[in-house]
């Protein structure tokens, strides 16, 4: 996986960016689109209380985005490929 090797050299030389981070997000982010609506809804409502201790899943989503822009287009498209799978549960488009 070539996006994996781009990745680590990113977590590696970018300032914004620690070595895990960006595995880090996708698991937040995948594990935050498979709640139930009920638990959304409550987050919504009075904001995710867990998101000082565990990572907040919007932001983790965002770092995402700008992680696929600074890989190469084949290295974006792989790991792009792995965020659609949570961004097609959560409702958003590809």
């Amino acid at each position: 996986m070539r996006a994996l090797s781009e990745i680590i050299e990113l977590e590696r030389t970018r300032n914004y960016l620690r070595p895990g981070d960006v595995s880090t997000a996708v698991a937040l982010w995948k594990d935050y689109v498979h709640q139930t609506e009920r638990a959304l809804w409550h987050d919504y409502e009075c904001g995710n209380v867990h998101s000082y201790c565990c990572g907040d899943p919007l932001e983790a989503r965002a770092l995402l985005d700008t992680v696929m822009q600074a890989l190469s287009p084949r290295g974006a498209r792989e790991l792009r490929k792995i965020v659609n799978r949570s961004d097609a549960v959560w409702g958003l488009p590809a």
